[in-house]
């Protein structure tokens, strides 16, 4: 659906938004799994540059607690939506064993 047409908006990030969602739909299980792989492997670097910050911290190497802070939320933020993503993928396929044939 072109949500861009309901309220006439034409922003870049909505028309980008639309794009990817139909490409979503022409995409087969091998290009959604390695897209999955991807944000796991995302995540999996996020959560090393918080611990690299958290150690350059403790080691009193850092001296701002801001970037330790943003690495800790974007790290949080990545586990987050991974597991959502998750959640959302295990309740599809619980749906799809559940369906009569």
């Amino acid at each position: 659906m072109d949500i861009s047409s309901i309220s006439n908006i034409s922003s870049d990030y909505i028309q980008a938004a639309v794009d990817a969602s139909k490409e979503t739909k022409d995409q087969g299980f091998d290009q959604v799994f390695q897209s999955m792989l991807g944000m796991v492997e995302e995540t999996n670097e996020l959560q090393n540059q918080k611990d690299s910050e958290v150690m350059k911290f403790m080691l009193g190497d850092a001296v701002n607690t801001h970037d330790l802070q943003i690495a800790q939320s974007k790290a949080n933020e990545a586990i987050q939506y991974t597991v959502a993503v998750r959640d959302k993928l295990l309740e599809a396929y619980r749906e799809i064993m559940n369906m009569q044939v």
